[in-house]
Protein backbone atom coordinates (compact mmCIF):
# COMPACT_ATOMS: atom_id res chain seq x y z
CA UNK A 1 0.00 0.00 0.00
CA UNK A 2 1.24 3.60 -1.04
CA UNK A 3 0.29 6.58 1.42
CA UNK A 4 -0.11 9.39 -0.81
CA UNK A 5 1.08 13.15 0.39
CA UNK A 6 -0.27 16.35 -0.64
CA UNK A 7 2.54 18.57 -0.74
CA UNK A 8 1.68 22.56 -2.07
CA UNK A 9 2.81 24.56 -4.31
CA UNK A 10 5.92 23.20 -6.32
CA UNK A 11 6.63 21.20 -4.03
CA UNK A 12 3.57 19.37 -5.28
CA UNK A 13 4.99 18.94 -8.67
CA UNK A 14 8.23 17.96 -7.74
CA UNK A 15 6.52 14.65 -5.21
CA UNK A 16 4.16 14.06 -7.76
CA UNK A 17 6.97 13.35 -10.56
CA UNK A 18 8.90 11.13 -8.23
CA UNK A 19 5.86 9.30 -7.37
CA UNK A 20 5.34 8.75 -10.81
CA UNK A 21 8.39 7.52 -11.55
CA UNK A 22 7.58 4.82 -8.39
CA UNK A 23 4.39 3.85 -9.74
CA UNK A 24 5.51 3.32 -13.22
CA UNK A 25 8.22 1.32 -11.96
CA UNK A 26 5.72 -1.36 -10.10
CA UNK A 27 4.36 -2.39 -13.59
CA UNK A 28 0.96 -2.89 -12.68
CA UNK A 29 -1.62 -4.65 -15.17
CA UNK A 30 -4.58 -2.27 -14.51
CA UNK A 31 -5.30 0.65 -12.48
CA UNK A 32 -8.71 2.14 -11.84
CA UNK A 33 -9.30 5.73 -10.59
CA UNK A 34 -12.25 5.81 -8.43
CA UNK A 35 -11.11 9.46 -7.60
CA UNK A 36 -11.47 11.01 -11.08
CA UNK A 37 -9.85 14.56 -10.35
CA UNK A 38 -7.20 15.74 -12.05
CA UNK A 39 -4.44 14.94 -10.05
CA UNK A 40 -5.27 10.95 -9.70
CA UNK A 41 -6.06 10.54 -14.17
CA UNK A 42 -2.25 12.03 -14.64
CA UNK A 43 -1.32 9.43 -12.30
CA UNK A 44 -3.13 7.22 -13.82
CA UNK A 45 -1.87 7.59 -17.30
CA UNK A 46 1.96 7.99 -15.69
CA UNK A 47 1.62 4.22 -14.62
CA UNK A 48 1.56 3.15 -17.88
CA UNK A 49 -0.37 0.13 -16.61
CA UNK A 50 -1.66 -1.43 -20.26
CA UNK A 51 -5.63 -1.09 -18.65
CA UNK A 52 -6.68 1.92 -16.98
CA UNK A 53 -10.56 2.74 -16.24
CA UNK A 54 -11.67 6.00 -15.42
CA UNK A 55 -14.71 8.06 -15.78
CA UNK A 56 -15.16 9.80 -19.34
CA UNK A 57 -14.93 13.40 -17.67
CA UNK A 58 -14.21 16.08 -20.54
CA UNK A 59 -10.32 16.90 -20.22
CA UNK A 60 -9.52 13.82 -18.39
CA UNK A 61 -10.81 11.03 -20.00
CA UNK A 62 -7.67 10.51 -22.85
CA UNK A 63 -5.72 9.59 -19.29
CA UNK A 64 -7.94 6.34 -19.56
CA UNK A 65 -7.89 2.99 -21.88
CA UNK A 66 -11.28 2.53 -21.34
CA UNK A 67 -14.19 4.91 -20.08
CA UNK A 68 -17.15 4.86 -18.32
CA UNK A 69 -20.11 6.95 -18.83
CA UNK A 70 -19.67 10.36 -15.93
CA UNK A 71 -22.80 11.82 -14.30
CA UNK A 72 -22.72 15.22 -13.55
CA UNK A 73 -24.88 16.97 -10.75
CA UNK A 74 -27.38 18.44 -13.62
CA UNK A 75 -28.62 14.78 -13.91
CA UNK A 76 -31.16 13.31 -11.95
CA UNK A 77 -29.09 11.57 -8.35
CA UNK A 78 -27.62 9.08 -8.22
CA UNK A 79 -26.12 7.06 -5.07
CA UNK A 80 -22.58 7.71 -5.11
CA UNK A 81 -21.57 4.30 -4.39
CA UNK A 82 -23.54 3.21 -7.73
CA UNK A 83 -21.15 5.81 -9.78
CA UNK A 84 -18.76 4.19 -8.64
CA UNK A 85 -19.22 0.96 -8.80
CA UNK A 86 -19.68 1.78 -12.80
CA UNK A 87 -16.32 2.30 -13.02
CA UNK A 88 -15.74 -2.23 -12.36
CA UNK A 89 -18.27 -3.35 -15.25
CA UNK A 90 -15.64 -3.42 -17.53
CA UNK A 91 -14.59 -6.00 -15.26
CA UNK A 92 -17.59 -7.98 -15.79
CA UNK A 93 -18.81 -6.94 -12.04
CA UNK A 94 -22.57 -7.34 -11.60
CA UNK A 95 -24.71 -4.46 -10.20
CA UNK A 96 -24.14 -3.52 -6.62
CA UNK A 97 -26.60 -4.38 -3.74
CA UNK A 98 -26.62 -2.57 -0.62
CA UNK A 99 -28.07 -5.58 1.24
CA UNK A 100 -25.28 -7.69 -0.13
CA UNK A 101 -22.94 -5.22 -0.62
CA UNK A 102 -22.82 -2.55 2.18
CA UNK A 103 -20.42 -0.48 3.41
CA UNK A 104 -17.82 -2.06 5.55
CA UNK A 105 -15.48 -1.00 8.22
CA UNK A 106 -13.97 -3.63 10.32
CA UNK A 107 -13.48 -3.14 14.42
CA UNK A 108 -9.86 -2.56 15.12
CA UNK A 109 -7.78 -5.07 17.42
CA UNK A 110 -7.66 -3.73 20.97
CA UNK A 111 -10.18 -0.73 20.84
CA UNK A 112 -13.25 -2.55 22.38
CA UNK A 113 -10.88 -2.30 25.66
CA UNK A 114 -9.97 0.93 25.36
CA UNK A 115 -13.10 2.43 24.72
CA UNK A 116 -14.83 0.72 27.14
CA UNK A 117 -12.11 1.88 30.18
CA UNK A 118 -13.24 5.73 28.53
CA UNK A 119 -17.13 5.57 28.97
CA UNK A 120 -16.74 3.65 32.65
CA UNK A 121 -14.04 6.79 33.41
CA UNK A 122 -16.87 9.37 32.06
CA UNK A 123 -19.49 7.63 34.25
CA UNK A 124 -21.36 6.05 31.42
CA UNK A 125 -22.92 2.66 32.84
CA UNK A 126 -22.59 -0.54 30.73
CA UNK A 127 -26.03 -0.91 29.84
CA UNK A 128 -26.83 2.81 28.61
CA UNK A 129 -28.83 3.70 25.57
CA UNK A 130 -25.56 5.39 24.01
CA UNK A 131 -26.56 8.23 21.38
CA UNK A 132 -23.31 9.39 19.50
CA UNK A 133 -24.62 13.30 18.12
CA UNK A 134 -21.54 14.51 15.62
CA UNK A 135 -21.86 17.84 15.37
CA UNK A 136 -18.90 18.95 12.81
CA UNK A 137 -18.29 18.91 8.85
CA UNK A 138 -15.47 19.27 6.77
CA UNK A 139 -17.03 22.56 5.76
CA UNK A 140 -20.07 25.37 7.06
CA UNK A 141 -22.13 24.11 3.98
CA UNK A 142 -22.14 20.82 5.81
CA UNK A 143 -22.98 22.33 9.57
CA UNK A 144 -26.33 22.30 11.41
CA UNK A 145 -26.21 25.20 14.17
CA UNK A 146 -24.90 24.95 17.04
CA UNK A 147 -28.00 25.70 19.16
CA UNK A 148 -30.33 23.00 17.12
CA UNK A 149 -28.01 20.34 18.12
CA UNK A 150 -27.93 21.51 21.64
CA UNK A 151 -31.58 21.44 21.66
CA UNK A 152 -31.88 17.94 20.42
CA UNK A 153 -29.25 16.67 22.83
CA UNK A 154 -31.25 18.34 25.62
CA UNK A 155 -34.34 16.61 24.69
CA UNK A 156 -33.84 13.74 23.96
CA UNK A 157 -31.74 13.17 27.60
CA UNK A 158 -35.13 14.39 28.69
CA UNK A 159 -37.06 11.78 26.95
CA UNK A 160 -35.41 8.52 28.81
CA UNK A 161 -32.80 8.88 31.48
CA UNK A 162 -30.92 5.70 30.51
CA UNK A 163 -29.84 7.39 27.29
CA UNK A 164 -26.11 8.77 27.08
CA UNK A 165 -25.68 11.29 24.40
CA UNK A 166 -22.29 11.56 23.76
CA UNK A 167 -21.16 14.74 21.58
CA UNK A 168 -18.65 14.31 19.21
CA UNK A 169 -16.53 16.33 16.37
CA UNK A 170 -13.30 16.27 14.62
CA UNK A 171 -10.22 17.54 16.05
CA UNK A 172 -10.14 21.10 14.53
CA UNK A 173 -14.03 21.72 16.05
CA UNK A 174 -13.35 20.50 19.37
CA UNK A 175 -14.55 23.89 21.13
CA UNK A 176 -17.67 24.43 18.61
CA UNK A 177 -18.65 20.47 20.18
CA UNK A 178 -17.89 21.62 24.09
CA UNK A 179 -19.98 24.63 23.02
CA UNK A 180 -22.86 22.54 21.73
CA UNK A 181 -22.27 19.94 24.89
CA UNK A 182 -22.31 23.08 27.50
CA UNK A 183 -25.41 24.43 26.21
CA UNK A 184 -27.67 20.76 25.94
CA UNK A 185 -26.86 20.41 29.62
CA UNK A 186 -28.27 23.51 30.67
CA UNK A 187 -31.07 23.13 29.08
CA UNK A 188 -31.26 19.86 30.23
CA UNK A 189 -30.67 20.82 33.82
CA UNK A 190 -33.59 23.60 33.75
CA UNK A 191 -35.95 20.61 32.23
CA UNK A 192 -37.95 19.22 34.86
CA UNK A 193 -38.21 15.99 32.90
CA UNK A 194 -34.32 15.79 32.24
CA UNK A 195 -31.63 15.09 35.01
CA UNK A 196 -29.30 17.53 35.75
CA UNK A 197 -26.08 16.78 33.58
CA UNK A 198 -23.22 17.33 34.30
CA UNK A 199 -19.34 17.97 31.56
CA UNK A 200 -18.04 14.71 32.43
CA UNK A 201 -19.69 13.56 35.80
CA UNK A 202 -21.56 10.19 36.93
CA UNK A 203 -24.67 10.71 36.31
CA UNK A 204 -24.59 13.31 33.53
CA UNK A 205 -26.32 12.53 30.42
CA UNK A 206 -24.54 14.47 27.81
CA UNK A 207 -21.10 13.85 27.48
CA UNK A 208 -17.74 15.24 26.04
CA UNK A 209 -15.53 12.22 26.28
CA UNK A 210 -12.28 13.81 24.26
CA UNK A 211 -11.58 13.49 21.21
CA UNK A 212 -11.84 9.91 19.40
CA UNK A 213 -9.76 9.10 16.06
CA UNK A 214 -11.42 6.78 13.25
CA UNK A 215 -11.02 3.41 15.17
CA UNK A 216 -12.61 4.71 18.44
CA UNK A 217 -15.39 6.43 16.52
CA UNK A 218 -16.51 3.23 14.70
CA UNK A 219 -16.54 1.44 17.87
CA UNK A 220 -18.51 4.22 19.49
CA UNK A 221 -21.09 3.92 16.47
CA UNK A 222 -21.42 0.43 16.53
CA UNK A 223 -22.17 0.35 20.29
CA UNK A 224 -24.74 2.57 19.35
CA UNK A 225 -28.45 3.12 19.62
CA UNK A 226 -28.42 6.15 17.06
CA UNK A 227 -25.93 8.09 15.71
CA UNK A 228 -26.61 11.19 14.61
CA UNK A 229 -24.57 13.64 12.18
CA UNK A 230 -24.50 15.75 8.79
CA UNK A 231 -23.32 14.35 5.68
CA UNK A 232 -19.98 14.27 6.72
CA UNK A 233 -16.66 11.00 7.07
CA UNK A 234 -17.70 10.21 10.29
CA UNK A 235 -21.42 9.84 8.94
CA UNK A 236 -20.20 7.19 6.63
CA UNK A 237 -18.15 5.82 9.48
CA UNK A 238 -21.20 4.90 11.06
CA UNK A 239 -23.01 3.28 7.80
CA UNK A 240 -20.37 0.50 8.07
CA UNK A 241 -21.81 -0.78 11.67
CA UNK A 242 -25.75 -1.42 12.40
CA UNK A 243 -26.59 1.63 14.31
CA UNK A 244 -29.73 3.45 13.07
CA UNK A 245 -28.74 6.93 11.63
CA UNK A 246 -30.51 9.87 11.45
CA UNK A 247 -28.20 11.96 8.56
CA UNK A 248 -28.78 15.51 8.24
CA UNK A 249 -28.07 17.16 4.44
CA UNK A 250 -27.73 20.45 3.51
CA UNK A 251 -26.53 21.44 0.20
CA UNK A 252 -26.30 17.33 -0.99
CA UNK A 253 -28.73 14.92 -1.34
CA UNK A 254 -29.94 11.69 0.10
CA UNK A 255 -30.46 10.00 -2.89
CA UNK A 256 -26.78 10.29 -3.55
CA UNK A 257 -25.27 10.27 -0.02
CA UNK A 258 -27.76 8.13 2.19
CA UNK A 259 -25.49 5.27 3.88
CA UNK A 260 -25.20 2.20 1.47
CA UNK A 261 -26.29 -0.47 3.66
CA UNK A 262 -29.07 -2.92 3.84
CA UNK A 263 -32.33 -0.88 4.48
CA UNK A 264 -33.95 -2.90 7.47
CA UNK A 265 -30.79 -1.29 9.52
CA UNK A 266 -32.89 2.45 9.98
CA UNK A 267 -31.52 5.53 8.03
CA UNK A 268 -34.08 8.21 8.06
CA UNK A 269 -32.33 11.26 6.35
CA UNK A 270 -33.43 14.68 7.47
CA UNK A 271 -33.12 17.80 5.30
CA UNK A 272 -35.29 21.63 4.25
CA UNK A 273 -37.01 20.19 1.39
CA UNK A 274 -36.86 21.39 -2.64
CA UNK A 275 -34.60 24.41 -2.42
CA UNK A 276 -34.31 26.56 -6.03
CA UNK A 277 -30.67 26.63 -5.08
CA UNK A 278 -30.16 23.17 -3.77
CA UNK A 279 -27.92 20.59 -4.54
CA UNK A 280 -24.95 23.34 -4.71
CA UNK A 281 -20.90 23.30 -4.93
CA UNK A 282 -20.57 24.48 -1.58
CA UNK A 283 -18.30 27.34 -2.62
CA UNK A 284 -20.94 30.76 -2.03
CA UNK A 285 -23.90 30.17 -0.49
CA UNK A 286 -25.84 32.13 -2.73
CA UNK A 287 -28.82 33.20 -0.59
CA UNK A 288 -26.32 33.63 2.10
CA UNK A 289 -28.27 32.45 4.74
CA UNK A 290 -27.16 28.45 4.37
CA UNK A 291 -31.15 28.03 4.42
CA UNK A 292 -30.93 24.23 3.43
CA UNK A 293 -29.36 23.89 6.83
CA UNK A 294 -30.90 26.67 8.80
CA UNK A 295 -34.53 25.07 7.45
CA UNK A 296 -33.93 21.56 9.33
CA UNK A 297 -35.86 21.68 12.31
CA UNK A 298 -35.04 20.41 15.40
CA UNK A 299 -38.49 19.06 15.97
CA UNK A 300 -38.25 16.57 12.58
CA UNK A 301 -34.58 15.36 14.10
CA UNK A 302 -35.97 14.42 17.49
CA UNK A 303 -38.91 12.81 15.45
CA UNK A 304 -36.49 10.68 12.92
CA UNK A 305 -34.50 9.90 16.28
CA UNK A 306 -37.57 8.83 18.51
CA UNK A 307 -38.91 6.84 15.31
CA UNK A 308 -35.45 4.70 15.15
CA UNK A 309 -35.11 4.29 19.05
CA UNK A 310 -38.75 3.18 18.57
CA UNK A 311 -38.13 0.46 16.14
CA UNK A 312 -34.78 -0.44 17.74
CA UNK A 313 -36.47 -1.50 20.89
CA UNK A 314 -39.20 -3.02 19.37
CA UNK A 315 -36.43 -5.38 17.40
Amino acid sequence: MLVVERPRGLARLAYDLRLARALRRRRFDLVIDFHGGPRSAWLARATGAPRRIGYAVPGRAWCYTERVPWTPDLLPPRHSVLNQWDLLTPLGVPPADPVTDPMEMAEAPGVDARMRGRLAAAGVPPDAALIVLHVSAGNPFRRWPAASFAEVAARLAAGDRSRRIIITSGPSEAAAADTVAVEAQRRAAESAEALSSGHGREGGQILRCGEFDLDELRWLAGHAALYIGGDSGPLHVAAATTVPVVALFGPTLPDRSLPWRDPGVGALAVDAGPLACRPCHQRRCVPGDFRCLTGIAPDRVLAAAETLLDRRRRR
